[in-house]
């Protein structure tokens, strides 16, 4: 069961959604110029996710705008130095992020635990 994250209790709604056990959180719906910053502030309420597993299977459209919010997430979790994983990366999101020149940003670390994999 998970408990839904951002821009209210309607499950229509795009956002972070954490797992009843706060092992992971799982994205649902679109991340874009329209919705970021609600997105966004919405994370930020919440706990980094026990296993550090984000995932994006989800997300089903994204603009750059999602790339900030994913880089955000990571230098949140190295902060509090904690793990974080992105899994089901979609493919245009990383292709933008090669664009951009940030998808090693988004590739595992082989350091601490802490930055963002897939």
């Amino acid at each position: 069961m998970l408990t839904q994250l951002c821009d209210g209790d309607a499950p229509s709604e795009s956002g972070f959604a954490l797992a009843d056990d706060g092992a992971s959180w799982r994205f649902r719906g679109t991340l874009t110029f329209d919705n970021v910053t609600a997105v966004y502030t919405a994370s930020k309420a919440l706990g980094l996710p026990v296993q550090g597993v984000v995932d994006l299977s989800g997300l089903v459209h994204a603009d750059s705008s999602a790339l900030a919010v994913l880089l955000a997430l990571s230098r949140r979790a190295m902060a509090e130095d904690r793990p974080l994983t992105l899994a089901a990366l979609p493919e245009a999101l990383l292709a933008l992020a090669h664009v951009y020149g940030i998808d090693e940003l988004l590739a595992p670390t082989a350091s601490s635990g802490n930055g963002v994999g897939s």
